[in-house]
């Protein structure tokens, strides 16, 4: 595959990460229906499910059928290198394990490719609705109901945000409870979905106004930033500087502010101003 050229590339790119998305989803949505087995992965609480496993094999199984020289960097497997690292596929099989395991069932599946770093497409699926949303660099983000552009805006009423913060922030973390102390208090309404990738769709419909990310993950990015990126939203660090699309692959995390170009300065005036925020009294 590694002789055809990009466009025609990523348009079979995309053809088999949607179709490997949505059968993966299509299998998650029925093991939701029977028992779960749950495994815990690490000290820091985060799970997986035989779902997740099951998922990734399906996704891995179209992938590497196609492009077998890709190098690929996924939620379960980790890192599968092969003989081309300049493409680099990214795997979430199912992005809110955490909730299918207490019975809510909020999750979606991503998948995105890279590269040279750069995410160029990006794909996440909405097992219970089955809807999907698709991404490629420079060609624009569609959805169920077809294109995504959104021209920047300030809502009347107070903004609608997300907030994220990666698995290996505690409780205890001084700037998460800052951070979240700050946002909760200028927002209507501050939601922590567990499932980011969710997070970055709904901001690519214009659903929420923000999405601000605290140590995230890379994996949960490229598809997500892309999608939101394509639909005319705006990506930067703490200090509103635009964020890198070249992503430090296959390890590391990142702070970001996601919101249309009216929207980032406030956002990124309240991220400053919770530095001045001291927040006690919750437990480790």
């Amino acid at each position: 595959m590694n002789q055809v050229l990009p466009d025609t590339l990523l348009d079979v790119a995309a053809e088999v990460a949607v179709t490997a998305a949505v059968e993966a989803g299509h299998a998650i949505r029925a093991g939701l229906l029977g028992a779960l087995t749950v495994h815990t992965k690490d000290a820091t609480g985060d799970v997986v499910t035989d779902l997740d496993l099951r998922a990734e094999q399906i996704i891995l199984g179209h992938l590497r059928r196609v492009f077998p020289d890709h190098r690929i960097l996924a939620e379960e497997s980790g890192v599968l290198d092969s003989t081309d690292d300049t493409w680099c596929w990214v795997v979430d099989p199912l992005d809110g394990t955490n909730n299918i395991t207490i019975g809510l069932p909020v999750c979606t599946v991503g998948i995105a490719l890279c590269h040279n770093g750069t995410p160029v497409l990006g794909v996440v699926h909405e097992p219970i609705a089955d809807h999907t949303w698709t991404a490629v660099r420079g060609r624009g983000a569609f959805g169920p109901n077809g294109p995504l552009w959104h021209p920047a805006h300030r809502p009347a009423a107070a903004p609608v945000l997300a907030w994220l913060q990666g698995y290996p922030v505690t409780r205890a973390d001084p700037t998460a409870r800052a951070l979240r102390l700050t946002l909760e208090s200028a927002s209507r309404r501050l939601i922590q979905l567990w499932s980011p990738l969710l997070c970055w769709v709904m901001l690519s419909n214009g659903d929420i106004d923000g999405f601000v990310g605290y140590r995230a993950g890379l994996v949960d990015l490229p598809a997500g930033a892309l999608l939101a990126r394509e639909s005319g939203m705006h990506l930067t660090d703490f200090h509103g500087i635009t964020l890198d699309e070249r992503l430090e692959l296959p390890v590391g995390e990142v702070d970001f502010i996601a919101g249309s170009a009216e929207m980032i300065p406030e956002l990124t005036l309240l991220v400053k101003s919770a530095a001045a925020v001291t927040v006690t009294g919750l437990p480790d």
